[in-house]
């Protein structure tokens, strides 16, 4: 890893350093990007140390960091325009050097240990429009030759937005669960163990008819429903890379996703006036609060709507 940045730290604490990130790239094998980031984290940690010690900072400076001194570094690079993600890796960078330095009896890493990392704000989910999930899960912009390739790959997006599964729920299927399908419901085991009853739509049952009429490979009931190419159960990088080029075909946003499909099932129930608790039972989440976040999109859309539209807005 390349060295050439100006360090601002006194030599004992700069050689303490340089062998701190030859440590995490020969022995641990860190990632390169991983890497850079922890070097550019603890440098500017470094400065910012310089202008609170009055001075480059040596080992002795850092030895006994407290949480304050660690708070007002986080606060200076909020301050500087620094996201909660990118001030929790960085603590995170500046404990891994504190422990390093603590198992050569050089410092106290404790003070960084009773830190909590800056909570993230969670990201609104990013759905399709109505019209958009209809036009994907429609079989427009299908590009697989195969024809039962193409009939699997809409069958499983139709899945998605027509029940709200998530991919791995979706891929997970069996071919004893066709039954069900047929029945108009599936029982589903998503996180935690978490077991759902989904209602299945006409439309779904019908996508996934379409397939097994198609597909060449047998389908055994404890065997996978979805098969790839050669056979073997259906890797959700497959429907990712379809789903990515259906995205070009009909000119779709980078969000438009598989797992945006399920986002937009639960966004456009909301929409059509949907009861929250009933949404947050067919998605399967174990709490009411993960449901609400998509009445924080719900209203998002509309403002988006109303600030296009009103002549005041």
């Amino acid at each position: 890893m390349s060295q050439e940045f100006l360090v601002s730290a006194q030599p004992d604490l700069q050689k303490a350093r340089a062998e701190w990130l030859a440590s995490l790239q020969d022995e641990r094998r860190l990632a390169a990007n991983t890497l850079e980031a922890y070097e550019r984290d603890t440098r500017q940690f470094l400065q910012f140390m310089t202008g609170y010690c009055g001075g480059a900072p040596g080992i002795s400076d850092v030895a006994e960091l407290r949480p304050a001194d660690l708070r007002s570094f986080l606060a200076h690079r909020r301050n500087e325009g620094a996201g909660p993600r990118s001030l929790g890796r960085s603590l995170a960078g500046i404990r891994s050097f504190l422990r390093f330095l603590e198992r050569r009896g050089l410092a106290n890493a404790a003070g960084a240990g009773a830190m909590r990392a800056p909570k993230a704000g969670r990201s609104l989910p990013k759905p399709l429009t109505a019209q958009d999930a209809l036009r994907v899960t429609s079989g427009e912009g299908q590009l697989a030759e195969e024809p039962w390739i193409a009939a699997r790959n809409a069958a499983v997006l139709v899945l998605l937005y027509g029940a709200g599964l998530r991919i791995s729920e979706a891929l997970g299927l069996k071919g004893e669960d066709v039954a069900s399908i047929t029945e108009g419901s599936l029982r589903i085991t998503g996180k935690g163990n978490k077991t759902r009853l989904v209602p299945v739509l006409p439309v779904v049952h019908e996508a996934v008819q379409e397939y097994l009429r198609l597909c060449p490979w047998h389908i055994e009931p404890a065997t996978p429903l979805f098969r790839g190419a050669k056979g073997g159960a259906l890797q959700p990088a497959i429907i990712q890379r379809e789903m990515k080029k259906m995205r070009s075909a009909l000119d779709l946003p980078d969000t438009a996703t598989p797992h945006a499909l399920r986002h937009s099932f639960a966004t456009h129930l909301l929409a059509r006036g949907g009861d929250l608790r009933a949404i947050q039972e067919l998605l399967g989440h174990a709490s009411l609060s993960t449901t609400q976040i998509y009445t924080a999109v719900d209203t998002s859309r509309l403002m988006e709507i109303y600030q296009s539209a009103h002549p005041r807005a």
